[in-house]
């Protein structure tokens, strides 16, 4: 039968499960960006829709095609925000630190939304951190991104990492590029997917971030940025891998790779990591396995976008990971967490006087930072021994009426059967000396 409320295609409901993926996440990157003196920044879900057309292009993908746009009744144009750095950007602005201490460095962790099909680790309300450093124009803050990314993911267990890293230039050199480009694809159109057809007007550079097989054939021979960078871009990309050889983090230069984002400037990268998937096909005969990459950060320099949005000409570099995606990927991995201790004491009460002391009790344990359960709403003594049995606690704590009255309770050994009556006062001092036994 089907349901009469489900929520919406691509999102979805995280569950105890997930929790502790994201807890863990979540405490592993609080911990690290802390380490390097980020700041935590959180934006408002909805932003106005302009701020992400003029900041990360009208020509995207994501802003032609993915946004979850809104007219308000007092009639602003609002969107669900599918980006995390035009709006810290904007409060950056807003909030007057473009008078802070330079850099300014600020991170977050939150829900975005993008209107696309569903995949694996991919949804339509997704989740990401992010990492921003505004006002530096040093090529040791995109290494330092770079290096925050990869320890964060070294940490949580992910292994065979992949980085991929390139320099798509600035406003000196690119234009330049662009039509090198362009006059390489043009020839070459009918061999080009529809999407990149309406590319080569709109967006060329984008051309290079399909995944078509068949644009990829074409893509391989096209020239490279890297070879038409400016004097300052080519030092600038220099410094960065220099920088990544001194600290040992391994990656690879992909000369064709580009975000699909019109802010970025100089250096880009991506992470990935390979996994052996079997290949659906529509033959019979059963495809071998293929390693297939699954990006899940990914970011760079972005020097014109605070200019861009009212700003005054600032450099910034960021990037952002996909909570998703990894949590999918630990999965994949088998990479699991120790789960709480489960407690080990019952509070088990009879009578109404007994049930109000017991709530004076439970904070005396929760201040202790001793776990306890109970059952408040069972008032037969039978009924609750047996959920502490089915629990598994080592000890049961009885407080009856007689107890109440008197400041005392029974501490019951579920082992042996076993039991003492103790002043009340002197419970949580021998609870701790039990359970040290």
């Amino acid at each position: 039968m089907k349901l009469k409320f489900q929520s919406p295609t691509g999102m979805h409901d995280i569950l105890e499960e997930d929790q502790r993926y994201f807890q863990k996440i979540y405490d592993v990157i609080n911990d690290i960006v802390g380490f390097y003196n980020f700041k935590k920044i959180e934006t408002p879900i909805l932003e106005e829709t302009e701020l992400f057309s003029k900041g990360i292009g009208l020509k995207t993908e994501v802003v032609q095609k993915q946004m979850f746009s809104l007219r308000t009744r007092g009639r602003d144009y609002l969107t669900l925000r599918p980006d995390g750095t035009a709006p810290v950007v904007r409060a950056y602005i807003q909030n007057g630190m473009q008078s802070f201490p330079k850099p300014v460095k600020l991170w977050y962790f939150g829900p975005f939304f993008r209107y696309e099909k569903p995949q694996l680790g991919r949804f339509r309300q997704f989740w990401q951190f992010g990492l921003e450093i505004i006002g530096e124009e040093s090529s040791a803050r995109d290494t330092e991104i770079i290096q925050i990314f990869y320890s964060i993911l070294k940490k949580l267990k992910l292994k065979d990492l992949i980085i991929e890293v390139n320099s798509i230039g600035d406003s000196s050199c690119r234009p330049y590029y662009k039509k090198l480009l362009v006059s390489y694809l043009r020839p070459r159109v009918n061999g080009l997917c529809v999407s990149c057809r309406r590319r080569l007007k709109e967006n060329p550079l984008g051309i290079l971030d399909c995944k078509e097989e068949k644009c990829q054939r074409i893509i391989s021979q096209a020239p490279q940025i890297i070879d038409h960078l400016c004097q300052n871009c080519h030092q600038h990309f220099k410094e960065v891998l220099e920088s990544l050889d001194e600290i040992e983090i391994p990656y690879r230069l992909n000369p064709y790779l580009v975000r699909g984002l019109d802010y970025y400037t100089r250096t880009v990268f991506e992470i990935f990591s390979p996994l052996t998937e079997k290949k659906e096909s529509s033959e019979k005969q059963e495809k071998p396995p293929e390693t297939v990459k699954h990006a899940f950060a990914g970011g760079g320099r972005y020097d014109g976008l605070v200019k861009i949005l009212g700003g005054k000409d600032t450099p910034a570099v960021g990037a952002a990971g996909g909570i998703d995606r990894i949590i999918w990927l630990m999965k994949k991995r088998a990479i699991r967490f120790p789960r709480k201790t489960k407690p080990k004491i019952f509070l088990a009460q009879l009578g109404s006087l007994a049930k109000r002391k017991t709530f004076k009790l439970m904070e005396e344990f929760r201040k202790a930072e001793i776990p306890v359960l109970e059952s408040l709403s069972r008032d037969s003594l039978r009924a609750q021994l047996a959920i502490a049995d089915r629990s598994g606690v080592d000890y049961t704590l009885i407080l009856g009426q007689k107890e109440a009255l008197g400041g005392t309770i029974i501490i019951r050994h579920m082992a042996t059967g076993k039991q003492k009556e103790v002043k009340l006062e002197k419970v949580i001092k021998e609870m701790k000396k039990a359970l040290k036994r």
